[in-house]
């Protein structure tokens, strides 16, 4: 039992830790670059009407608005980094959070651009890997530089709870 309450708190601080460090890499690349980052409400949409079986949209964005929306998507996002935190020390090991590594995050958050690419873009209308956005090749690039930084902040969050728990 402490062992899965280890995991379950290591789980949660490394990947809060890394989602908030992908965040804080959004807001500095709306400023610098003047990229907007992904509007986390529609995320919410779509799993508001994936609740009421619509998996696909031809367009997230025209689709009805769902109460709540922008909690359930911004919740959702760190859920999901938590829950790769979760894939990082399944595929890894719990020791891994004792010594954390670089190329484990990393191949671990670059790794996680297969849900964006698989899931997410084509059930929210912008096709398999942004293949419908209007500049695919970029959209795909800012991707994968994202989930790079996603793992870099796994690193970098491993070695902060690392800290924290093992002091």
């Amino acid at each position: 039992m402490v062992d899965a309450v280890d995991f379950l708190t290591s789980a949660v601080l490394i990947g809060t830790g890394a989602t908030i460090v992908m965040d804080v890499w959004g807001m500095v690349r709306t400023r610098l670059l003047g990229m907007p980052s992904l509007d986390y409400a529609l995320v919410g949409r779509w799993l508001g009407h994936l609740a009421s079986g619509r998996l696909r949209h031809e367009r997230i964005a025209a689709s009805p608005q769902v109460a709540g929306e922008r909690v359930i998507g911004w919740s959702a996002h760190y859920l999901i980094g938590i829950g790769f935190a979760g894939v990082l020390l399944a595929i890894f090991g719990p020791d891994w959070a004792r010594q954390p590594t670089i190329a484990p995050a990393l191949i671990v958050g670059i790794g996680s651009v297969a849900a964006p690419f698989l899931v997410m873009q084509p059930a929210m209308g912008a096709g398999i890997a942004a293949s419908r956005t209007p500049r695919p090749w970029a959209a795909r690039l800012q991707s994968v530089l994202t989930h790079a930084v996603f793992g870099i902040g796994l690193y970098a969050a491993g070695w902060l709870a690392h800290l924290l728990l093992d002091p």
